[in-house]
């Protein structure tokens, strides 16, 4: 049986700066594809073919950059 993965970390969206909402946003991105494919044997053998894939790469980063957008509007960061 899987274990359940925590998707926000300490169940908030809140943090101390942008730079660590950012990392927030990071942590969460790898938190979702833990959650999508949980046996860790097939994501160890995965990362090589996506860590070589500029399409793969570019997406990852629009996850995080999305889940920056929603902890940067938790935040109140662009007032």
């Amino acid at each position: 049986m899987s274990e359940q993965v925590q998707l926000i970390p300490n169940n908030s969206l809140l943090t101390a700066s942008p730079e660590e909402g950012r990392q927030l946003a990071v942590k969460m991105a790898r938190l979702i594809i833990k959650a999508t494919q949980p046996d860790a044997a097939v994501r160890e053998k995965l990362r090589p073919i996506y860590a070589e894939s500029p399409e793969m790469l570019i997406a990852i980063g629009q996850v995080v950059a999305t889940e920056f957008a929603t902890i940067a509007a938790a935040n109140n960061y662009w007032r």
